[in-house]
């Protein structure tokens, strides 16, 4: 019976030890990387990710092609008739 319950506690140490490992997360942080936030519409720089049509820093046009993206380019059912 005593064999039982010192397996019964090896056992539970065990998932005890295992259980509160899981707790060491450590912190997920760039470092030494700043965060530069920027307005979406001033672009990126790069050429290849420039539409035509689309001048970067300019609000109205930016928004212009969102609508214009999302009516032709990703609406399913405009596409599908």
């Amino acid at each position: 019976m005593s064999r039982i319950h010192r397996l019964t506690g090896l056992a539970c140490a065990v998932l005890l030890a295992s259980g509160l490992s899981a707790c060491g997360d450590k912190v997920q942080e760039l470092a030494g990387q700043p965060k530069l936030d920027a307005a979406p519409y001033t672009g990126t720089g790069v050429q290849v990710f420039t539409t035509s049509g689309w001048k970067a820093g300019d609000k109205n046009s930016w928004a212009q092609q969102l609508k214009t993206r999302a009516q032709y380019g990703q609406n399913d059912h405009s596409r599908s008739n």
